[in-house]
């Protein structure tokens, strides 16, 4: 018998290796997710995880994560890791490089980048406070999504050509 709670099983309390949703981005990175979907046992327990292997010059693009606090750990390698502040901050970029066994907080809703500094693969695991904490990835948010946004509103916003905004366009129209 397998209690449910919030509409989803409650277990398997454990998970195995290799268990999760794997993706490989182009932007020189390698994605293990582990969130409610994947591992019942967190269902209202409010914690999800991500393991995240990076190739040398690999980049996390500028996203955020609506409903979750992130707390990472770089378990090798090193990292750039840069959180931008709000309008009231005066947009101030944060960052650091970080290395391994050296730990970073995102806060929730901020928009932040990881990016591989090093000669080496670096790896990076981050928690989260959410069992879904959701991304929304800002380039592929701004030019492929679906329908598309106006090419005079992106040219206004970005003070740009519309050449310009329809070539960025085209590079996330498949997405990621």
């Amino acid at each position: 018998m397998q209690a449910h709670v919030g509409g989803r099983r409650r277990l398997p309390l454990l998970v195995q290796a290799g268990q999760g949703r794997q993706h490989v981005h182009p932007e020189r990175l390698g994605l293990a997710e582990l969130d409610v979907a994947e591992w019942p046992g967190t269902n209202t327990l409010g914690v999800s995880m991500n393991r995240v292997d990076f190739a040398p010059g690999g980049t996390n693009p500028p996203h955020i994560h609506p409903r979750a606090t992130e707390i990472g750990i770089v378990m090798k390698g090193e990292l750039l890791v840069g959180i931008l502040g709000s309008l009231d901050s005066g947009n101030k970029l944060y960052f650091r490089v970080v290395r391994a066994g050296e730990t970073f907080l995102i806060p929730c809703g901020l928009m932040h980048f990881q990016f591989n500094v090093g000669k080496t693969e670096a790896t990076m695991v981050v928690s989260f406070n959410s069992q879904n904490p959701s991304i929304v990835f800002v380039p592929l948010t701004l030019f492929g999504s679906n329908p598309p946004i106006p090419t005079p509103v992106l040219t206004r916003a970005l003070r740009v050509e519309a050449g310009v905004v329809e070539l960025l366009k085209s590079k996330f129209s498949a997405g990621f």
